[in-house]
C-alpha cells in the first residue's frame, strides 16, 4: 500500500483497531481516529480516508451489533478481513508498581474479559471507561501514580506508559475479526470469501428455502446469524458468510436463486480470507 493510504478506525491511537490496520496494511499508512463507528463510515464515504477498519466479531463476545447495522445501511464495500489477538495488559505509569494501584479503568467489555485477574485485587476500584486505549491516554494525561488501565501493548507504547502485567484476559483464545472497507473499489479484486445479508418473506419455510439456495448450488456457509432489523419490529436480518467469490459460477447461481426466494439481499463484498494467526490452532 502507498504511504499516502489513509485508514479510519473507531477509537484513539493505540486501539486494537490500529493493530488490525498495521497487520493488514503492513505499516506505512496514516491512521485516522474516529469517535464513533458512524464517523468511520463517514470518513471513508466522504473521501477523508481511503479505507476503514471495522471490528465485526469477537471470539468471546460475539458480533459487534452496531457495526453490522451500519454495514446494512452503508454503500461501502468489504474488500478484506483481518484477525487480531486481543491480549489485554495492565498498564500504569513508568514510576508505579502494583502496590501503588488503587483504580483501574477500561471499556466495560475489557474489564469483564479480565475479571479473573481483577478479582485477585479486591482493593482496586474497577471503573468503566469509553475505550481501552482511551483509558491509557486518560491516565497518562492525569499523571496519577495510583491509576492504571487495561488495554493493548500498542497503547502503552504510544502514550509512554508501562506494561505492568501482560495477558491478563480470562481466555487466551480471544480474537477479534475486522472488515476492511472501501468506497467504489476495483471490480476485479481477488477473493475466496463473500459476506452478505438477506431478509425472508413472511411465509412458512422461507428461511429454509433461502438457506437451501446455497446447498443446492454447492456453496458452503461458514457463518449464519440473525439480527433484529432497525425500525421494523419483529423483522430479522440474516448475516451470512460463504466460501467463494461473487464471480464464481456456483456462487453467482446461488445468489441469483437467493434473490428469487428472499425479500431483500445485500452483498457486502468478496475478499480474501484473513491470514491465520500464529498459534491459534494450537491453543
Amino acid at each position: 500500500m502507498s504511504e499516502r493510504t489513509k485508514v479510519a478506525f473507531q477509537g484513539v491511537h493505540g486501539a486494537y483497531s490500529e493493530d488490525a490496520i498495521h497487520r493488514y496494511f503492513n505499516d506505512g499508512q496514516e491512521t485516522i481516529p474516529c469517535a464513533e463507528f458512524v464517523d468511520l463510515f463517514h470518513a471513508v464515504d466522504k473521501g477523508l480516508a481511503s479505507h476503514g477498519v471495522l471490528p465485526v466479531e469477537n471470539s468471546i463476545e460475539g458480533s459487534v451489533t452496531v457495526a453490522n447495522d451500519l454495514l446494512l445501511e452503508s454503500d461501502l464495500t468489504v474488500v478484506g478481513e483481518v484477525l487480531v489477538w486481543v491480549r489485554h495488559c495492565l498498564i500504569g505509569h513508568p514510576r508505579s508498581s502494583l502496590n501503588d494501584i488503587r483504580r483501574v479503568y477500561s471499556h466495560p467489555q475489557a474489564l469483564g474479559q479480565c475479571s479473573k485477574f481483577l478479582s485477585k485485587h479486591p482493593e482496586w476500584e474497577k471503573i468503566p471507561s469509553f475505550d481501552t486505549a482511551g483509558s491509557v491516554r486518560m491516565i497518562a494525561e492525569r499523571g496519577l501514580a495510583d491509576e492504571a488501565a487495561i488495554a493493548s501493548e500498542r497503547a502503552a507504547k504510544f502514550y509512554g506508559m508501562k506494561v505492568m502485567k501482560e495477558d491478563v484476559q480470562n481466555y487466551h483464545r480471544n480474537v477479534t475479526r475486522f472488515f476492511v472497507l472501501e468506497k467504489n473499489p476495483p471490480t476485479n479484486l481477488p477473493g475466496d470469501k463473500t459476506s452478505l445479508a438477506f431478509t425472508t418473506k413472511n411465509v412458512p419455510g422461507a428461511l429454509y428455502k433461502c438457506i437451501g439456495a446455497f446447498a443446492e448450488h454447492g456453496v458452503n456457509i461458514t457463518k449464519l446469524e440473525s439480527r433484529p432489523r432497525r425500525e421494523r419490529t419483529w423483522e430479522y436480518v440474516f448475516y451470512v458468510d460463504i466460501d467463494g467469490h461473487i464471480s464464481d459460477a456456483k456462487v453467482k447461481e446461488a445468489l441469483i436463486d437467493l434473490m428469487r426466494k428472499a425479500s431483500f439481499v445485500k452483498i457486502f463484498g468478496s475478499y480474501m480470507k484473513a491470514a491465520p494467526l500464529e498459534g491459534l490452532d494450537g491453543l
